[in-house]
């Protein structure tokens, strides 16, 4: 079993499920970036340095197994893309991460769900521009950005070969 995995795709691709099911399945810490990213603070989230992120990035690389996921695909990310057995590149369809999206947002409001963040219009909003731009650019940035590790990238497109993966 492979003991170093990050989970990589846009707002609404099932980073965070996935990660929480592997981490379940297989007894491993599971890792947001945003939460390395975000200094999480009641009256909003403060963007920590790129110093401090490396750091913690490091200090992540250390530990013998790990499951990590995000969005990102910054400078800083490259050490957990080299310490990685797998990287799961999800890409489910625009029309479905947007559903997602949608679903996580009013389960968010009616706290049925947790957040990291506080669910606000603006939030919906920037996940609505966030999904919008990796459908333009951010998809290919990330599959340039994975082309040096294209040996050990995975590409998730469905529920199917989700379930497919798990097993």
């Amino acid at each position: 079993m492979k003991q170093k995995i990050h989970i990589i795709g846009s707002v609404g691709s099932g980073k965070s499920t996935l990660a929480r099911q592997l981490a379940s399945q297989y007894e491993i810490d599971c890792i947001e970036l945003d939460n390395i990213v975000w200094e999480r603070h009641p009256t909003g989230d403060i963007r920590q340095f790129d110093e401090a992120i490396w750091q913690k990035i490091q200090q992540l690389t250390q530990q013998n197994k790990w499951i990590t996921e995000g969005a990102h695909y910054q400078h800083w990310v490259t050490p957990l893309f080299e310490q990685a057995d797998y990287i799961v590149h999800l890409q489910p369809s625009y029309f479905t991460r947007l559903w997602r999206i949608h679903k996580r947002f009013f389960k968010q409001v009616l706290k049925l769900e947790k957040s990291n963040y506080n669910p606000t219009i603006q939030m919906l909003r920037s996940m609505y521009k966030w999904n919008k731009s990796y459908e333009k650019t951010g998809q290919w940035k990330i599959k340039e950005k994975l082309q040096p590790f294209h040996n050990k990238v995975v590409i998730v497109k469905s529920e199917k070969e989700i379930r497919k993966l798990l097993q």
